[in-house]
């Protein structure tokens, strides 16, 4: 079905680049601060092809246009993409080039690239001046096309920020500005430019409503040894945010006026700036001034191991979170078959027992609620005018999570609701016995993720099957559902980073089958590694287990499960119950207590 409203964007794309001389414009995912998810001002993207996915890249040309994205979003992609004259270009499969690799063969002689230099970080644009350097091509950075096609294009986000206190934080902005300081020492460098939002919330102290499910605000610093400038919209500042600030000794600037300080102020001689997530403009103009360390933010590693205080509150938060979900998939089965739920009025329901814990602030992201085949898409999003109606029969898988004073949630469940097949039970218990393998991990310091991932995969790749993405990534602590650098995958493609997993560090554990058409499974985890015991032979770690919420038993089939597998299943159903039922009435107890029966 042609996709008339989006052939004429792109019409009229092609014609303002034509009046710019660009013979070829990439449009990202991202914001000014390479976030991964973007308020609705960023949606350039999105705009002029209709991909809803958090992650892509759109290249528009006079003959034709191109979107790159990953596993997750395959199926999602074919359809939202039908009709609108956009190929689609699978990430990672073979024979499939990178946006990178296309540039180089497709662009001719001297042509131009165009690109909104704050929406492309340093690396991506340092890389194609070199890599497109041998064609002569110029790159244009300095223009946003969308503004001369977006008529009706949303403001820039501009939310009221507030303060998480240091009883709530576990440091105060001088420890942690303190350890910052003492990290770019190490580093050689003088100054540090921080771009990324959620590392800017962290170190400040502060949490905003700039981005849609991530409490973060529009800002940039500029830190060195003896100054910490916070650019900001001072419209989101409100009085107690202020205080909290000059408390710290923190000079406030325009959020706007970044670009002219870097210019016109006098800056230190070696300024830190991490090319993964600075934008290129930026790093432009500091290029111009002063030499430029490219190192991660030091607030990243910082940031991701968790402090006593903020550990001992996600135990809490996510113990109230698990009981909200484990009365959720009481409730639906109680009523399916009953009354009409829909895959968007079950996710209103469990966000509304969410509501009831009294930390609650908002979700950590929108609710994946997918029915049936509908669960075959990692991301799949009901809407109003696209949605599920759910029957007794089949499965239902919900991904969501809470923002909490006191952490970040993060929880799957894939949920019978009526007869499945036997090869839907197959690979449920597959998934569950991956999970169960590698929150039962331990391993000597020094491992990445990449080491552990196996645990999760091998039911799996036993039977020849195998997930699009990765195993587990961090969580944020009142910020960003996904936070780096430690993550758990095999496969680190283009621009992922690798980390050694620390005590402290939180990372999900989400194993999943995905077939097309017929069905989807996820079971997903939040732990926290901790240091066991330390000998000749090492630091060996565990994983702490944060979610406690029944696996659904109706889909365990025990013959496609080993006898250590069915143990720990049995011991994590039993700290279920133990854990959750307190929390639970009679008869959310009783059913409880069957659903976590030993298997």
């Amino acid at each position: 079905m042609e996709n008339t409203q989006i052939k004429e964007r792109l019409i009229a794309l092609r014609k303002v680049m034509a009046g710019a001389g660009i013979d070829f414009y990439m449009m990202p995912t991202a914001d000014f601060h390479n976030s991964e998810y973007v308020n609705d001002y960023f949606k350039v993207r999105e705009f002029f092809c209709g991909f809803t996915g958090s992650n892509g890249t759109l290249v528009v040309w006079q003959e034709g246009a191109g979107l790159w994205t990953d596993g997750r979003y395959f199926i999602q992609a074919e359809r939202e993409l039908d009709g609108t004259g956009v190929t689609l270009f699978k990430m990672g499969e073979e024979n499939v080039p990178t946006v990178k690799g296309f540039l180089c063969k497709e662009m001719k002689q001297g042509q131009t690239l165009g690109f909104d230099g704050r929406v492309v970080n340093a690396q991506a644009g340092i890389d194609f001046e070199k890599d497109l350097a041998l064609k002569e091509i110029k790159i244009a950075y300095g223009q946003d096309l969308a503004l001369k096609v977006w008529n009706d294009r949303p403001d820039l986000p501009c939310g009221e920020t507030f303060v998480i206190e240091d009883a709530l934080a576990g440091e105060s902005v001088n420890g942690k500005l303190e350890k910052v300081r003492g990290k770019l020492k190490e580093l050689n460098a003088e100054g540090m430019l921080l771009t990324k939002l959620d590392d800017l919330m962290w170190l400040f102290n502060i949490r905003g409503c700039d981005v849609e499910c991530n409490p973060v605000a529009l800002s940039y610093a500029y830190i060195t040894n003896d100054s910490a400038t916070l650019f900001i919209q001072s419209k989101a500042l409100t009085a107690q945010v202020k205080a909290h600030l000059d408390k710290a000794g923190v000079i406030l600037r325009e959020y706007a006026d970044v670009v002219s300080y870097l210019e016109q102020e006098a800056l230190v001689n070696t300024v830190l700036c991490d090319f993964r997530n600075c934008n290129y403009t930026l790093y432009k103009k500091l290029a111009d001034k002063c030499q430029v360390v490219n190192q991660k933010n030091p607030t990243e590693l910082l940031k991701s191991i968790k402090n006593p205080v903020e550990l001992a509150n996600m135990e809490k938060v996510y113990l109230a979170d698990s009981v909200a979900v484990t009365k959720f998939i009481y409730w639906l089965k109680k009523n399916i078959g009953k009354m009409e739920i829909t895959e968007i009025t079950a996710a209103d329901h469990l966000e509304s027992l969410r509501r009831e814990i009294p930390e609650f602030l908002d979700l950590s992201f929108p609710t994946i609620s997918a029915y049936k085949a509908n669960g075959a898409m990692m991301h799949y999003s009901a809407t109003p005018e696209s949605f599920a109606v759910l029957e007794p029969d089949g499965m239902l898988l919900v991904d969501s999570g809470g923002q909490y004073k006191g952490g970040t949630t993060d929880v799957t469940r894939t949920i019978v609701l009526g007869p499945i097949s036997d090869e839907i039970k197959c690979h449920y218990t597959a998934v569950a016995a991956g999970m169960l393998q590698l929150s039962d991990a331990k391993w000597l310091y020094g491992c990445s993720g990449r080491n552990l991932d196996i645990l999760a995969r091998q039911p799996l790749w036993d039977m020849n099957i195998d997930y699009k993405c990765g195993t587990g990534h961090g969580v944020g602590y009142i910020l960003n559902v996904h936070e780096g650098p430690q993550n758990i995958r095999w496969r680190f493609m283009e621009g992922m980073t690798e980390a050694v997993i620390e005590a402290g560090m939180d990372v999900t554990n989400e194993p999943g089958v995905y077939i097309e058409g017929s069905h989807g499974i996820r079971i997903e985890n939040v732990m926290v590694a901790k240091n066991g015991v330390k000998n000749g032979d090492g630091q060996f770690m565990y994983f702490d287990t944060l979610t406690f919420a029944p696996i659904d038993l109706e889909a365990i089939d025990v013959k496609y499960m080993s006898e250590a597998n069915r143990q720990r299943l049995n011991e994590y159903h039993k700290q279920v119950f133990e854990r959750v039922s307190p929390y639970l009435d009679e008869d959310e107890r009783l059913w409880l207590k069957e659903a976590t029966r030993t298997v």
